[in-house]
């Protein structure tokens, strides 16, 4: 295992939560922790020797998509570009679903880490965070299947695992976008720096500090921020669900070549 190393190239692959919903940027594009953590490793190179070629970074995440599909469309083109480092999170759009096939999932969770391994990076997997609250009990049981999983698959392929899901930080819904599904600025911030110290890199705050106390909102920014959630987002969720779309049908990854990256 490759501890402190110095990555100069970088692949990320998974869903929305890879892809770096929902902290948006002025041009409507996403800015998320694996952005956050190529910037950090570019510079990071750039400052240990200014003549080395520069750092790439791809990101082939693209959201709403199954684990599946990942390994289909991402894991291929990932482990061909020969990177130092390769992250995968994927799996958890699976087992929220309705009706989910567990077993299947780890099936396609070890292939996909098994094709990755193979392109010879370091490989890095994550136990995903889950915002607190009667969804996630619901399905706790099939997630700690999926997570089982995913430390069998490190353990065969040597690859670090982050363990956000044990996070004290992550389950508070402060770290959370309006979406309650994806993380917000801060919450991507926590999750790059975990990813870099696993690395072995210098710490640069306790990225698991829980959030100092704060006052509930009111009954009334509740329900005006419930009724928000459920024309904004819940609405068109079940919408899709109902005529079997997806939120990433058609999308293309926003990096989908390993090319230079300063961040």
């Amino acid at each position: 295992m490759k501890i402190n190393a110095q990555y100069t190239s970088f692949v990320a692959v998974g869903d929305s939560f890879t892809e770096g919903m929902s902290d948006g940027l002025p041009d409507g594009s996403y800015r998320g922790w694996a952005d956050l953590l190529a910037a950090r490793l570019a510079a990071r190179l750039r400052g240990a020797d200014a003549q080395a070629p520069g750092f790439r970074y791809a990101n082939l995440a693209v959201r709403g998509k199954l684990i599946g599909q990942i390994l289909d469309e991402q894991c291929g083109p990932a482990a061909s570009m020969g990177a130092d480092l390769v992250t995968m999170v994927g799996g958890l759009n699976d087992v929220l679903r309705p009706k989910c096939e567990v077993d299947q999932v780890c099936a396609q969770f070890a292939a996909a880490a098994e094709l990755l391994a193979k392109g010879g990076g370091q490989l890095v997997l994550m136990r995903s965070p889950g915002r607190q609250g009667p969804v996630l009990e619901r399905f706790r049981p099939r997630m700690e299947q999926l997570f089982a999983q995913i430390d069998t698959v490190a353990q065969r392929h040597g690859a670090m695992v982050v363990d956000l899901s044990a996070s004290r930080a992550l389950s508070d819904q402060r770290l959370w976008a309006d979406d309650r599904l994806h993380l917000n600025a801060e919450g991507h911030r926590r999750v790059a720096e975990a990813v870099w110290q696993a690395l072995g890199l210098d710490a640069e705050s306790d990225w698991d500090q829980p959030l100092p106390p704060g006052a509930p909102p009111g009954w009334g920014a509740r329900r005006a921020a419930d009724l928000r959630f459920t024309r904004e987002y819940l609405v068109p969720w079940i919408g899709r669900r109902l005529t079997g779309r997806s939120s990433g049908d058609g999308r293309p990854a926003k990096r989908p070549d390993l090319l230079p990256y300063e961040g």
